[in-house]
């Protein structure tokens, strides 16, 4: 690590890696839950393929660390207060990623950084602290249409594999997509690091940057393997509460909507990755599953559970924000 480095910013690296390993469990469902539920691969053996494609997923780019890093707030001078907004961020962030995992909600790990951030930059610094083009742009436009286009194509995804695949025999066609899943479950692991770990990446630089250790939010080498290590070692610890809420309890999986869900989600989320969108990987596949289910008939989605968790979904930025603001009131007088 270069030097400069103070007991406050290494406080908020110790709370950016705390964030990236329960972002890893809490988020683990995102890329196997549905082939878990089908049995497609055994539960163990589903965490470390997803841990393992979720470190290289985190090695793909840092479009999305910059947006965090520059493009939602601008951090209050002082390398102090700085480092001071950022950790109150990632208190906001894991606060709420705890609360939602103890409650089995698939709630949004990136909303609640980002929720965290906005609180504690206003806190710092007043509504001014914000650049509401990034905002809008990169946050709000992607968390409106990031689940729309996860139900709408995955719905339509789902229509054409059933059409294509009329005639097959169910049994031999479950078979065939029980193992394409391995392959769809891979890839959504790796779209989740490619935009989760990000995250970290950006959120750490922006510490580094008002710490004055660097110069301009570039994403060094070492905070690249950092985030996608704690990210990959969180998913490995598995988010089981969860999993059985995503895989089990949204909608009746078969080999074929799950395969139909995974490929759906994790195309949409390496897009975003691709124009530095954080988007909320849970958001989409649970939206993509949703989409895959109504495919069926309507009436196959438990669209009670569906609403509670799109509660979690809307309250995340808010929550997460208030406790970020609580905990800039409390770090600010005490460190």
């Amino acid at each position: 690590m270069p030097s400069g480095f103070t007991l406050l910013l290494l406080l908020v690296l110790v709370l950016a890696v705390a964030f990236d390993y329960v972002n890893g469990f809490h988020d683990t469902a995102n890329a196997i839950a549905t082939s878990v539920s089908t049995r497609a691969l055994r539960p163990h053996y589903a965490i470390l393929m997803s841990a393992a494609a979720n470190f290289i997923g985190a090695l793909t780019g840092t479009a999305v660390a910059k947006t965090i890093a520059s493009g939602i707030a601008t951090a209050p001078p002082g390398a102090d207060a700085g480092q001071i907004v950022v950790a109150a961020a990632l208190v906001g962030g894991i606060t709420w990623d705890l609360i939602t995992w103890r409650l089995g909600i698939p709630s949004s790990s990136s909303h609640a950084l980002i929720g965290g951030l906005i609180g504690a930059a206003v806190a710092a610094g007043g509504v001014n602290a914000l650049k509401p083009d990034g905002i809008a742009e990169k946050v709000l436009l992607p968390l409106v249409l990031s689940p729309i286009l996860g139900i709408g194509i995955g719905f339509l995804m789902m229509v054409l594999l059933l059409n294509v695949f009329r005639r097959a025999h169910p049994r031999r066609l479950n078979e065939r997509f029980r193992r394409l899943q391995v392959l769809s479950a891979a890839y959504m692991a790796f779209s989740h690091g490619s935009n989760d770990a990000q995250k970290t990446m950006g959120i750490i630089t922006l510490a580094l940057v008002a710490g004055g250790v660097l110069a301009e939010p570039v994403v060094p080498l070492w905070v690249i393997i950092l985030a996608a290590t704690a990210i990959s070692l969180g998913t490995a610890g598995g988010g089981w509460r969860i999993i059985r809420t995503m895989g089990q309890r949204v909608v009746k999986l078969d080999p074929v909507h799950g395969f139909a869900a995974e490929t759906t989600a994790a195309t949409i989320i390496l897009g975003a990755s691709t124009f530095g969108m954080p988007v909320s990987t849970t958001h989409v596949i649970s939206s993509a599953i949703m989409g895959v289910g109504a495919s069926d008939r309507f009436s196959a989605v438990r669209w009670g559970l569906a609403w509670n968790i799109v509660i979690a979904w809307v309250l995340t930025l808010p929550a997460s924000a208030a406790v970020a603001w609580i905990a800039w009131e409390i770090l600010s007088r005490v460190l």
